[in-house]
C-alpha cells in the first residue's frame, strides 16, 4: 500500500472513531413527532428574527403616500406668496431663484420642448399629476432633511411651484380639495401602463 493510500486510510478509521464515540450520531432515528411537540423549548424561528411587528398606528404615520387623485391628502392649504418665502429659506439654495439655475434639477419652464431635440422636463412641462408635485415636496424636501417641511409648508411650496409655472394665479390656494383640480400641461402627455379601459 502506497504511502498516500495509508495516511488516507488512516484519516478515514479516525473519522469513523469519533463518529461512534459521538452518541447523538449513534440516534438511529431522529426524535419522534410527538416528543418533538412536547418540548418545553420552542423551534428557533426560521431567517434572521429581526425587528418587532409594526403597530397600525406606526404604519399610519408612514403611509404619506399620496394618488393622482388626491387620496391621502392632508388638512392644510398654503398659497404662492407663503411657499415664495418657504423656498427662500429651504429650496433656493439647490433649486435657484425662481425654481431655476441652481446646481439641482430646474422645476420652471420647459412648456412645449418635450416633442423637441432638446426637451426640457420640469414640473411645469412634464409633470402630469399636480397632487404628485405636493407628495414629492412632502416626501424628499428639501435636501439633506426629508420630510422637515409641515403639511402647510409643502402646500405653499407646492403652489409658489405651480404658480411660477403660470398653471394656477398669485392667490390661489392650495389644499386637498383645490389641488386635485388642478390642470398640469402635461396630463395629456402619459398612457396607462395596463391599457384603456382597465
Amino acid at each position: 500500500m502506497s504511502t498516500s493510500r495509508t495516511h488516507a486510510c488512516a484519516i478515514v478509521a479516525a473519522g469513523l472513531t469519533l463518529f461512534s464515540m459521538n452518541p447523538a450520531a449513534q440516534q438511529s432515528s431522529p426524535q419522534p413527532a410527538a416528543e418533538r411537540r412536547a418540548s418545553p423549548h420552542p423551534p428557533a424561528p426560521k431567517g434572521p428574527a429581526l425587528g418587532v411587528p409594526a403597530s397600525a398606528e406606526e404604519i399610519a404615520a408612514m403611509d404619506i403616500s399620496v394618488g393622482p387623485d388626491g387620496a391621502g391628502l392632508p388638512p392644510g392649504s398654503g398659497t404662492p406668496k407663503q411657499g415664495a418665502a418657504v423656498y427662500a429659506a429651504k429650496c433656493i439654495v439647490c433649486h435657484g431663484p425662481e425654481g431655476a439655475n441652481g446646481v439641482n434639477d430646474r422645476l420652471v419652464g420647459g412648456q412645449g420642448t418635450l416633442t423637441g431635440a432638446t426637451p426640457v422636463k420640469t414640473i411645469g412641462s412634464y409633470w402630469p399629476y399636480a397632487t404628485t408635485v405636493f407628495d414629492y415636496v412632502r416626501r424628499a424636501m428639501p435636501y439633506p432633511a426629508p420630510h422637515s417641511l409641515s403639511d402647510a409648508e409643502a402646500y405653499a411650496v407646492t403652489a409658489y411651484l405651480l404658480q411660477l409655472n403660470g398653471i394656477i394665479g398669485a392667490d390661489d390656494v392650495m389644499d386637498a380639495t383645490s389641488l386635485p383640480k388642478v390642470k398640469m400641461p402635461n396630463h395629456g402627455g402619459f398612457v396607462s401602463a395596463t391599457g384603456p379601459g382597465r
